[in-house]
């Protein structure tokens, strides 16, 4: 039960020259389902006070009074130089515009999408903005030397997380936090925080667990001991478990049977609060969701994620009584490229008018789309019952999933239900998972696989099965070189080779590479690598066997965990 309490701003040094801000209630807050617990919050903010000074991610309008009265009263915080955002939100809004008040002086560190954000909400006002791509360093004096990561999700698109090297503390800002108050700094009881935290993922980041693993990756680079989170205790304790449950809490998600595609833009923040109810009661229900802003994404990004999915759900705002331009691009790209046979859904918010939801109903009933849910029509901003509604439509949409699974599950006889459990088995058999890498002419070639096996001890070889299709003139004959990059568990390189890539298109160019001895590429994130030559090929039905034996190999990384897929089924990779 919620103590009853008043909001208050609890301070202290954690590190050198480091302190923290805690700005807590024991209210729910807010009616949002990530605060459902009824555990209170805190909203940490964190100031480095070297020769420079640093604060990090005031509150939200709730904590603005109190906030600053405890930064102006406080002895060390006479003099801010800069200001640095996890992200951008218009609750955050209202403090920052009295921040500055106080300190105009102080220069905003953001990410490029943050710092279009700002611009556009004090368009009357100059700012003095740092944008930052993720290799810029700011140095604060006495070792102080902060290093970025842009780590940007659908749900926030303008993500900063920052590193100092000096405490090692990583500020995480939306990752790695929970929505529980109480006077602990740190999580020396993180046993304790396990469901709070798993529910606080859930509610936040099951929807975009792909951006998760990414962002994950790209904080990696960093040796952090601590992550210094934007809401419960500062992960001390339980940093290692944290991030490997992350990994595999995504990874489930991943996994699951049946999948959504949950495409949607936001104006004012409505349609994107709408869009993480419906994805909460999709993921609560066992459906895997791709949730896709629509406006930082490829239009094939788009096309590729309607091609896979089982269902799809679309949601825009009205502007102008129109649908913004990336909506009806999207819609577009569902028109021409959704099988008829995928279940729909339909969303959107409004103030006035709601012509961009009437656009999406219309066209994709025109189509002759089945609907998953009755559409959902939001004015203004979406109440408690609203987003209540929202969850149970995605729930809904889920049964309707599942139900038209079985209708067209084809019904089987004796020898077919065998066929099935045979696939099953042949499921069950794992394999790393690994990138062979070769030269196709002067263009670098890349295949994703985990059907290998070591073949041969003497001398020592390895047999790797390969997809026609896709293997076709680039490993056809004895002789040729190529590499095998075995990969590590927990890194995202696999989802650069699974990406439908436009022709001409260097699918390396994002990546860490060098050159092994036989001139192939080698994936510097690879765990180990081995460098191969072709001894023999056979045509094995839809797969080319190839046999290959190892003139070279190198462990990159002795401390890791090679990667593994694991499927359900054999008639798939």
């Amino acid at each position: 039960m919620l103590q009853t309490r008043p909001r208050d701003v609890q301070v202290a040094e954690i590190a050198q020259d480091t302190w923290i801000l805690r700005s807590r209630t024991w209210d729910r807050l807010k009616f949002e389902t990530e605060y459902a617990r009824q555990k209170g919050t805190t909203a940490n903010s964190y100031l480095i006070q070297a020769e420079k000074s640093a604060l990090f991610d005031p509150p939200g309008g709730s904590f603005t009074d109190i906030f600053l009265k405890e930064l102006h009263d406080h002895q060390y915080f006479q003099k801010l130089d800069y200001l640095i955002l996890g992200h951008v939100n218009s609750n955050r809004i209202e403090t920052i515009k009295r921040l500055l008040e106080i300190a105009p002086q102080i220069t905003i560190v953001c990410s490029r999408p943050a710092a279009n954000s700002l611009k556009a909400a004090f368009s009357n006002q100059p700012l003095n903005i740092n944008p930052v791509r993720g290799e810029e360093v700011l140095d604060l004096g006495k070792g102080h030397e902060l290093q970025f990561a842009f780590t940007p999700t659908p749900r926030w698109v303008d993500g900063l997380c920052t590193y100092d090297p000096a405490t090692r503390i990583l500020y995480t800002d939306k990752f790695f936090g929970a929505h529980v108050c109480d006077d602990a700094i740190f999580d020396e009881n993180w046993k304790q925080l396990d469901d709070d935290r798993h529910y606080y993922f859930d509610c936040l980041h099951a929807a975009q667990s792909k951006q998760v693993e990414d962002a994950i990756d790209k904080m990696a680079r960093f040796r952090p001991k601590w992550y210094a989170v934007g809401h419960g205790p500062i992960v001390r304790y339980s940093l290692s478990r944290l991030k490997l449950e992350y990994l595999e809490w995504c990874e489930q998600q991943e996994n699951q049977e049946l999948s959504v595609a949950l495409l949607y833009t936001s104006a004012y923040g409505n349609t994107a609060t709408v869009a993480h109810a419906i994805a909460k009661g999709l993921t609560d229900a066992e459906i895997k969701v791709e949730l896709i802003n629509c406006e930082l994404v490829d239009p094939s990004e788009i096309t590729a994620a309607i091609e896979q999915c089982d269902g799809f759900v679309i949601g825009s705002p009205t502007l102008g009584g129109h649908a913004p331009t990336q909506m009806q691009t999207a819609l577009g790209l569902v028109l021409s490229t959704a099988s008829k046979t995928k279940i729909a859904g339909v969303f959107g918010s409004y103030g006035w008018s709601g012509e961009a939801i009437d656009l999406l109903e219309g066209r994709l009933q025109d189509a002759g789309f089945a609907f998953g849910f009755d559409t959902i029509r939001v004015k203004f901003t979406p109440s408690e019952e609203v987003l209540q509604h929202c969850e149970a439509a995605g729930a809904e949409f889920a049964q309707a999933l599942k139900k038209m699974k079985k209708i067209r599950a084809p019904r089987q006889g004796a020898v077919e239900a065998q066929t099935d459990r045979t696939e099953q088995a042949i499921g069950r058999v794992v394999g790393s998972l690994c990138v062979v890498t070769a030269n196709q002419g002067e263009t670098p070639f890349g295949i994703l696989t985990s059907w290998v096996s070591q073949a041969t001890f003497n001398p020592p070889g390895i047999t790797v099965a390969l997809p026609k299709d896709r293997a076709e003139g680039v490993l056809d004959h004895p002789e040729i070189p190529f590499v095998l990059n075995i990969l590590k568990e927990g890194r995202n390189v696999r989802r650069t080779f699974l990406k439908a890539t436009a022709p001409g298109e260097n699918r390396f160019a994002e990546l860490s590479t060098d050159h092994a001895s036989n001139g192939c590429p080698i994936l510097l994130d690879a765990l180990a690598y081995l460098e191969c030559k072709i001894e023999n090929r056979m045509d094995c039905g839809d797969h080319w066997l190839l046999y290959a034996t190892i003139e070279n190999g190198k462990v990159l990384e002795p401390t890791g965990v090679t990667a593994v897929q694991h499927r359900k089924t054999a008639s798939a990779y």
